[in-house]
């Protein structure tokens, strides 16, 4: 069985996953400031995106995936999904308090600084969700395990 850490690190792949397919299409089409730009501008490296996905996918599986798997049963709400989505916006304000205060007025170019925000809310909740279904199935599957096993006849 996976510990409720590990379950939320496999939550925050499957998540992070999810959201970088919805950041691809941003990348070329240019809708709003991408989240692995954004990151890049504010620790200071403007334009390498490279580095903003990397700290972007760090980030999602090696930092909210586990604290998620960690802070799940404390959070309110009943579904593993609103959970993720509770989690994802805590986290969200979190950044943006970071954005706010270590970038500067450039970290949201021309005119999508509102647009940009509200995609990586949208985002955030995306990855929440996505997050909190895997959390929620692998909890499940090991609570029918459990059961399965506890109805099994002794080996001896």
């Amino acid at each position: 069985m996976m510990s409720r850490v590990q379950k939320g690190l496999a939550g925050g792949v499957a998540g992070t996953v999810a959201v970088s397919l919805l950041e691809l299409p941003n990348i070329f089409l240019n809708w709003f400031d991408p989240t692995p730009a954004v990151i890049a501008h504010v620790i200071g490296m403007d334009g390498n995106m490279a580095v903003g996905w990397a700290l972007h996918l760090a980030i999602g599986v090696l930092l909210l995936g586990p604290a998620f798997g960690y802070l799940c049963p404390r959070l309110p709400t009943d579904t593993p999904e609103t959970k993720g989505i509770a989690f994802a916006v805590g986290a969200f304000v979190l950044m943006m308090l970071v954005v706010f205060m270590f970038g500067d007025q450039s970290t949201f170019t021309s005119g999508a600084g509102f647009g940009a925000v509200a995609w990586m809310l949208i985002t955030n909740v995306v990855f929440g969700i996505v997050m909190g279904n895997v959390y929620g199935r692998l909890i499940q599957r090991d609570r029918q395990r459990a059961r399965a096993m506890s109805g099994m006849a002794a080996a001896h």
